[in-house]
């Protein structure tokens, strides 16, 4: 197999300590060791990007700005990553790219020219590892005291800390181990549109709700079944076309900016119905 050419870090709770639906840049406090493993993937010439919910945008509690300034912060104290790409999303929304959903997965591997079986996924959730699983990547989970057991429990690596996840990736990530389901989109691709949970990790995705500060990704448990689910075959092969040539067509009558971190991308159907992702452009 060929080695990991690009890892995709969740941001809240495993590049940066979680601060519910923040909007302020002077709250943001990087975890122990990121910046030591963000600059050792960077040394090793691998791609790096952040896969982000931000539901705080769909429930008015902060704008696309205010994530705009907070990804500016992280890339201030973490240094610059390859592609940004966020869900403005709620979970009832019915959207493709709100994780366990693989849409942003998807997205950001194309946008750096990169085969989502090359890509890692590093999170503290259930849905980190359930979004990489139905893209065709790999994840690693990195708990916290947030994080589930069962989650834990059905995770196909767990590492202690940031760090070691990314010593795992650069040590060489087990490649032939069938901690991902296969992909079954076009071109080896996972629908975007959703796929079937039938196993211990997507039940653990779609849990209860977690106690304590509603944690925006905490959401993605009790995200329903997608109405897409019920396309058939054809249909949603025909998304994912229309989604690839979206990713690739410019949007007449907006601003495609690749200068910086948040820089808006071309609504389509990764983005869901009129949603926005966000991403740097290699």
């Amino acid at each position: 197999m060929s080695p990991v050419k690009a890892v995709l870090f969740d941001r809240d709770g495993t590049l940066v300590h979680d601060v519910p639906y923040n909007a302020d840049p002077d709250l943001v406090r990087p975890v122990d060791g990121a910046r030591e493993a963000l600059d050792a993937l960077r040394a090793r010439g691998i791609r790096t990007g952040v896969v982000t919910n931000q539901s705080g945008i769909a429930r008015g509690l902060l704008s696309e700005a205010d994530v705009r300034r907070v990804n500016r912060r992280i890339e201030e104290l973490l240094g610059p990553f390859d592609v940004w790409a966020l869900c403005p999303h709620g979970p009832d929304d019915g959207c493709h790219c709100r994780k366990p959903q693989p849409g942003m997965v998807l997205w950001a591997a194309g946008r750096i020219c990169v085969h989502p079986a090359d890509c890692v996924v590093v999170g503290d959730i259930g849905a980190d590892m359930e979004a990489a699983r139905r893209a065709g990547a790999h994840g690693i989970l990195v708990p916290t005291p947030q994080t589930r057991p069962e989650e834990t429990d059905t995770a196909p690596h767990v590492a202690p800390d940031l760090l070691t996840a990314v010593r795992t990736v650069l040590n060489g990530l087990a490649r032939d181990d069938d901690d991902s389901a296969p992909p079954d989109g076009p071109d080896g691709a996972e629908d975007p549109a959703g796929a079937a949970e039938t196993d211990g990790s997507a039940q653990a995705a779609r849990g209860q709700e977690a106690t304590g500060p509603d944690r925006e990704d905490r959401a993605e448990r009790t995200n329903r079944t997608d109405r897409a689910d019920r396309l058939s075959r054809a249909d949603r092969a025909d998304r994912l076309s229309r989604a690839d040539r979206a990713n690739r067509t410019d949007v007449p009558d907006r601003t495609h900016r690749t200068d910086g971190p948040g820089a808006a991308e071309p609504d389509g159907p990764v983005g869901g119905s009129g949603g926005t992702v966000v991403g740097r452009a290699p």
